[in-house]
């Protein structure tokens, strides 16, 4: 972790042209312009691709310095109030425009509202005490680009190495000041893999319960903003994103009903891993596994366009969720009467409760990810497909449904299997029965052998051609034929058009 690691980013920077607009603001006399925020430490940290990048400048008034930014580019003027410019360098396109502001202080209004704050910008702020608004150490350096000097003022360099998240200054007015960054900082855990400093935990822990006070009626974090950072968290890290979520009372907080997987027992025959909760991060694990990125690299490809594995947001939150029903309807020898340990419909309440969930939190209204709640509750209700049936006997036709049905993507349901079935311990072997994800494997890998570039082929009737073939008006008998048709056809019983109409004739 060395300063060359930010010269690297602004050299690479100034080869492409983005920065030419500095030198024509920093030539003013006094002027200063400083990369701020996440594109510091993340330089720092040597990571290549960085997204954001947010700019203060000193020395210019802000009707100065938009016209000066206007003669070296686009400027939008939508955050001029508060001291904020969103600009395009001429010549260049960019997904986002870069944020150049003036130095500010935010004042709090004590609310613990997101973004409640007064803001008072002034060109003659020194860095320092632009910085001292920030959040985390780590987000609150500044790099000047005239002398390629950093200004650390509150230990953010030494937090990078040590791996610690620490608020700048007192932690319980960092917090109360924006109950928001409570999750933020959490997200910043789960992304980089860090520990909390003592200090932060210790507010995180005393003030989680604030996450969900409300003013008038109104609540202080939306759920939209803490639909972006429990997805973000989740999908970047599950497992250490699970932890923390229970130990820092955020569960608690947001989702109660996942608690209860806690001390939920399961036969020890199929899950000596231990309780539900336990089953469960056991499950969050296998998606970031090796085992599970090297099975889906080797032997299935849904599309070939994908070079590295990932997981979606939908399938996270599915593993998540798969088994919350289990406490809802677990019936015991004991006091049911039952054979063994049973949760008859478990899928189905999982799925039900997860989609409460989901509408209560507003996952879809997080905007990095397009959160589609209705996958994510179909994957929950289907997860217990691999271990209900014979699967050799399942219908080609149900395959097709479950695993290249129109609207949900086959492969996280597959992936989901995987994870529930690896993190099912036998008590006998002290292993995973992962067979049956082999078979579903194979079923899937030989259909595809019948169409083209790995497509299963197109039905070779539809729904009109049936009737006028066979002198029949519309009806559930019509469906019935087209299923029994796509069945043969997927069996390769039935290979053309012609042997399609043969077949319906022979049939009714």
């Amino acid at each position: 972790m060395e300063i060359t690691e930010l010269e690297k980013i602004m050299n690479n920077l100034e080869q492409g042209g983005f920065l030419a607009w500095t030198k024509n603001v920093y030539e003013k006399d006094g002027a200063e312009v400083y990369l701020v925020g996440g594109a510091v430490r993340d330089g720092l940290l040597g990571f290549k691709h960085i997204k954001d990048y947010d700019f203060v400048v000193r020395g210019w008034s802000m009707e100065e310095l938009g016209e000066k930014l206007k003669e070296l580019g686009k400027v939008d003027l939508v955050g001029k109030s508060f001291g904020v410019y969103k600009f395009v360098p001429a010549g260049k396109k960019m997904p986002v425009a870069y944020d150049i502001a003036l130095p500010r202080k935010e004042i709090s209004l004590a609310t613990g509202r997101y973004r409640d704050f007064k803001v008072d910008y002034d060109e003659r702020l020194k860095i320092k005490d632009d910085l001292a608004r920030r959040d985390f150490t780590i987000n609150a350096m500044a790099y000047e680009l005239k002398s390629k000097k950093l200004v650390d003022e509150f230990g953010g360099l030494k937090d990078l190495a040590d791996k610690k998240i620490r608020t700048v200054g007192n932690p319980y007015e960092r917090f109360e000041e924006d109950y928001s960054r409570m999750l933020r900082g959490i997200r910043f855990a789960c992304q980089l893999n860090w520990n909390f400093e003592d200090g932060t935990r210790h507010a995180l822990n005393d003030l989680a319960g604030h996450i969900n006070d409300q003013v008038n009626g109104e609540r202080i974090v939306p759920y939209e903003v803490i639909a972006s950072e429990l997805l973000r968290t989740f999908v970047s890290n599950p497992v250490r994103a699970f932890d923390l979520y229970d130990a820092l009372g955020i569960f608690k907080e947001l989702a109660p009903e996942l608690l209860k997987m806690k001390a939920c027992p399961q036969p020890k025959n199929w899950h000596s891993e231990g309780d539900v909760w336990q089953h469960t991060r056991l499950c969050l694990k296998a998606l970031q596994s090796e085992a599970l990125e090297k099975r889906f690299k080797s032997s299935i490809i849904f599309d070939d366009s994908k070079s590295e594995h990932s997981i979606s947001a939908e399938l996270v939150m599915a593993a998540l969720w798969h088994d919350v029903g289990k406490p809802y309807t677990i019936k015991t020898p004991a006091m049911d009467g039952t054979d063994r340990l049973r949760f008859n419909n478990h899928d189905a309440e999982s799925a039900k409760l997860a989609q409460e969930n989901f509408e209560k939190l507003r996952l879809s209204a997080a905007p990095e990810f397009d959160f589609d709640p209705e996958r994510a509750v179909w994957l929950i209700a289907k997860h217990h497909l691999f271990d209900t049936k014979k699967l050799e006997e399942m219908k080609n036709s149900t395959v097709e449904k479950y695993f290249f049905g129109e609207g949900y993507v086959g492969e996280d349901l597959l992936k989901l299997g995987f994870a529930d079935m690896s993190a099912s311990i036998r008590a006998d072997t002290g292993e995973p029965d992962l067979e049956n994800f082999d078979i579903m494997v194979a079923r899937i890998n030989e259909l595809k052998q019948l169409g083209k570039d790995r497509k299963l082929p197109e039905p070779l009737l539809n729904g009109n051609e049936v009737m006028e073939i066979l002198k029949m008006k519309p009806g559930a008998k019509v469906g019935e034929i087209l299923g029994n048709l796509r069945e043969k056809q997927l069996s390769a019983e039935v290979k053309n058009k012609y042997e399609a109409i043969r077949y319906i004739q022979e049939i009714v």
